[in-house]
């Protein structure tokens, strides 16, 4: 038995446990980032200056601003002391000379309110020389824009094996991006002390990569930078990479002045300025024998990274190992590149490339299935993964009949067959409304693909009262990390929730932290949370076995007691922890994780770069009206795998609200550009929850139903649990293949339905005209399918 997954008796993670911080939320009394800024005494805020052309050498006369009563600073490239630069890969500079996107921010004015920093950038003449710009992938693909290192995927011969499999498909996916829209906005503020040290509050889900920009820009070492992170309203990635240049931009302000500087973006801004979900161009072919089961698929994926690398050689990467998401590929060849283009550069959004790779071979199973003359369910089922088998980059799946078990749960559970039959019926006497259910399954890899960043530090105090202060690594950004972390501490040290408490999350307390990210903040955190209380649980156990007379190693912490077999009393952890201290028995304790069992071959894609796959399925009901294409999701049903759960709770809801934004990608959300040549080229045209969709109460299914799988627990991850933010995203799959399904009863039998994405109700309208205007018999032969448009 794993020490990791051990629980103990009456454990306090396991129990269904409220937010730590609901009460706060619910009242408007959380603070977060821009508030404490707004508390504090002489805050100036910047205001960026935005480019009107999305691609520009320029030249700036910042003269103006100084006219405007309130401004105090502009801020330019003359005025960093270090590396002008806001990344990692030295190809984003803080105040560019050449504008790459159309709301590129060019120079930060510094007002002593937000209107005199707002008249000052407006103030400010930028003079440009256009130069050709690039919007869509297309345009990339056909100038030869590429960026970062293209990596590929290889087993087997997929060659050969298209040219013997007895059906080959092929065709085009292209499928847009989505934005993160967490509901606080993009936010930094630093403070310069009077001995040149730096406090930035900043709105990150990676606290240490923040702390390195700001030290490089600044030209100073990272010892003489804190950066904090209270608390995010959302992340979703965009907070990943994506904040560190606003947390650059508010220390260097702060350095210049000498006073506190602010940095948030309202809603537009944020829109224009951050990136978005990698939008994709995928080309590929298929190969089925006889039965329908896969023989082959060959495929290159194009990535728009937009104009600078950011994250995107590792959403690539991420997508590649994705490409198979539950499925049996024995040949694959998956190329995978990097478009640049003259739009904001995209960047992390959960799933992190591995939405993408899924939607490829959801995408070919759906298009494959009615002309291989197979239902849909049962093709996928079909080619499930199947023990000793492995994925394509070569990692074995050691669990896969959890995948068969939860297929086989939900069917059950959600009375998919008896469903689909009335389904059938209602279609035959209903010509203008058409309903369909679908299940899609999820594998999904939990680690960091860099094996680097799978590591974590903890730091514990127990005072002499008994209660006790945890430090982390890893940032809340609403998902419930903190309370997690709150369960595995009392568990670990046999305390009762309330007798714990969690600090902010600071680079002085624990450094090199990794970023939340990958759905490994639970398990990289939990296990340093874990590892630090162990260690002073076990000193404590020598006191207090002294004090009941047993030995340490039967001393028993439970439920904020202390006791041992035959002991004649029991002793309260305060007593225990006093006596400690006068025993001068150390009270505090850095812990530390590191996920064992990874190597990965980045040069090769070979390896086994993830710690376990989380496995899920859903079935969802949709119903399309002919006339409109507009379409309810009537019902959803999921299963999903999270080990042994630390907080049912809040998993439940990271289920459900994945889903419900990975609904929101693939129905819904649409971005747009100026793709024209006129003076807007480049303009983002859905800079605002007025223009682009968002998922409301109003698309909610009428029934949700999630279930979390039992007697699941995953030994070597804490406390037998599993990760779970990412991947139910993937399980919206399920809606948009019913939604391809529903269409499909418009028209022929084995009519193929492409399908756009997002599948708005205006890309189902148009597909539910194409299966109308279908041939009558479409016979299952080899096929070629264009993106749908």
């Amino acid at each position: 038995m794993s020490a990791l997954a051990d629980r103990p008796p009456n454990p306090v993670v396991g129990r269904s446990a409220a937010h730590e911080s609901a009460a706060l939320h619910v009242t408007g009394a959380a603070m977060y980032t821009d508030d404490l800024a707004a508390h504090t005494a002489g805050v100036l805020t910047a205001w960026p200056v935005q480019s009107t052309n999305a691609h520009a050498l320029v030249s700036i006369d910042v003269s103006g601003a100084y006219e405007v009563p309130g401004v105090v600073r502009v801020l330019t490239a003359d005025d960093v002391p270090g590396v002008n630069d806001a990344g990692i890969k030295e190809d984003e500079p803080l105040f560019p000379s050449e504008a790459m996107f159309h709301g590129h921010a060019l120079a930060w004015v510094l007002g002593e309110t937000p209107e005199a920093a707002r008249l000052g950038a407006a103030r400010v003449i930028v003079d440009y020389e256009p130069l050709p710009s690039l919007i869509t992938v297309q345009d990339a693909i056909d100038a030869d824009s590429f960026q970062g290192i293209p990596r590929t995927v290889r087993r087997g011969d997929a060659t050969s094996a298209l040219a013997s499999a007895a059906h080959v498909f092929e065709g085009v996916s292209e499928f847009g991006g989505q934005e993160h829209f967490y509901l606080e906005t993009q936010a930094s503020f630093a403070v310069r002390d009077s001995e040149g040290q730096f406090f930035v509050q900043c709105s990150t889900q990676h606290p240490s990569e923040a702390q390195e920009i700001v030290a490089h820009v600044l030209d100073i070492p990272s010892n003489r930078v804190t950066v904090q992170s209270l608390r995010m309203g959302g992340g979703f990635g965009g907070k990943e990479m994506q904040s560190h240049g606003f947390a650059a931009i508010a220390a260097l302000g702060a350095k210049l002045t000498g006073r506190p500087v602010r940095v948030r973006l309202n809603r537009t801004q944020d829109i224009t300025m951050t990136g978005k979900r990698h939008p994709f161009h995928i080309s590929w072919k298929a190969g089925f024998d006889e039965s329908g089961m896969i023989q082959a698929l060959d495929a290159v994926l194009t990535a728009d990274g937009g104009w600078c690398l950011d994250l995107s050689e590792p959403v690539l990467g991420r997508a590649l190992c994705h490409i198979d998401n539950a499925y049996w590929i024995p040949n694959v060849h998956a190329h995978g590149r990097i478009t640049k283009t003259n739009k904001q550069s995209n960047t992390a959004f959960r799933g992190f490339g591995g939405p993408q790779g899924v939607f490829l071979i959801e995408d070919v199973l759906g298009r494959a299935a009615p002309a291989l003359g197979i239902d849909p369910i049962e093709l996928r089922e079909k080619n499930f993964y199947r023990p000793g088998q492995s994925t394509p980059y070569g990692q074995p799946i050691k669990d896969v009949d959890r995948l068969t078990t939860i297929w086989n749960q939900l069917r059950d559970e959600a009375d998919v067959d008896t469903r689909r039959a009335g389904i059938a019926a209602f279609n035959a006497g209903s010509p203008h409304r058409k309903r369909a259910l679908m299940m899609t399954p999820i594998k999904f890899g939990i680690s960091f693909n860099f094996t680097a960043f799978n590591q974590a530090g903890a730091l514990v105090h127990v005072y002499k009262d008994g209660s006790v202060l945890v430090n982390h690594g890893g940032t809340e950004m609403g998902q419930g990390l903190h309370t997690k972390m709150l369960q595995v501490a009392a568990t670990a040290l046999g305390l009762e929730l309330h007798q714990v408490r969690l600090a902010p999350t600071r680079t002085d307390k624990v450094p090199n932290t990794s970023a939340t990210a990958a759905s490994s903040g639970s398990d990289l955190n939990g296990g340093a949370v874990k590892n630090a209380c162990e260690q002073i649980r076990e000193r404590m156990a020598v006191v207090a076995g002294g004090m009941l007379g047993v030995d340490a190693h039967d001393v028993v912490f439970e439920g904020g007691h202390a006791t041992g077999p035959g002991a004649a009393t029991r002793l309260t952890f305060a007593d225990v922890a006093e006596a400690s201290y006068l025993q001068r028995v150390q009270l505090f304790a850095a812990g530390y994780y590191r996920t064992e069992g990874l190597h990965w071959d980045p040069e090769v894609m070979q390896g086994s770069p993830f710690k376990y796959f989380s496995y899920g399925c859903a079935a969802t009901e949709v119903e399309v009206d002919e006339f409109t294409g507009a379409y309810t999701v009537r019902r959803v049903d999921i299963v999903h795998d999270v080990g042994d759960s630390l907080s049912p709770m809040i998993d439940i809801g990271q289920v459900e609200g994945a889903f419900v934004q990975g609904v929101g990608w693939l129905t819904l959300e649409e971005l747009r550009w100026d793709a024209g040549d006129g003076p807007d080229r480049g303009r983002l045209l859905t800079p605002s929850a007025s223009t682009y969709k968002l998922p409301s109460f109003s698309e909610m299914p009428a029934e949700f139903h999630v279930r979390l799988m039992r007697d699941a627990r995953e030994d070597g991850a804490v406390y037998g649990s599993k990760a779970v933010g990412e991947p139910p995203l993937m399980l919206a799959f399920s809606a948009r293949e019913a939604l391809r399904e529903a269409v499909a009863q418009f028209g022929p039998a084995g009519h193929v339905v492409e399908l756009g994405s997002p599948a708005t109700p205006e890309a189902v309208f148009w597909a539910v005209r194409a299966a109308q205007h279908a041939s009558d018999a479409i016979a299952p032969a080899d096929r070629t399918f264009a993106a749908a448009p």
